[in-house]
């Protein structure tokens, strides 16, 4: 299984962003999938994750009611809506791809959120 972030960059505190991540390599479906973190000198923590229809969703609570991920099953793609970023939220953004103990990661992509 392969996973390819996209869509970060560089925004300003309280502006949006959208990450995408594009997953490939086994049925979609299969996999719950979610969103980690690390930001600088940090350990990488959990953001959000989905399960396989998207019905069912997690949030950690630093960003509950800012960022909502959702899955589109048809193009094998989930995403993260990110809103209101502060500069705290400044951190790599990892996609995963999790199917009983299995866990894939994709390269990562890079928030910063200038204050």
């Amino acid at each position: 299984v392969q996973l390819q972030a996209s869509g970060g960059g560089l925004v300003q505190a309280g502006a949006s962003l959208r990450l995408s991540c594009s997953v490939s390599g086994d049925a979609f479906t299969a996999y719950a999938v979610g969103w980690f973190r690390q930001a600088p000198e940090k350990e990488r923590e959990f953001v959000a994750s989905s399960n396989w229809s998207g019905g069912s969703t997690l949030y950690a609570d630093s960003v509950k009611g800012r960022f909502t991920t959702s899955r589109d099953n048809a193009k094998n793609t989930v995403y993260l809506q990110m809103n209101s970023l502060k500069s705290e939220d400044l951190a790599v953004y990892y996609c995963n791809a999790r199917r009983g103990w299995t866990n894939y990661w994709g390269q990562g992509t890079l928030v910063t959120v200038s204050s």
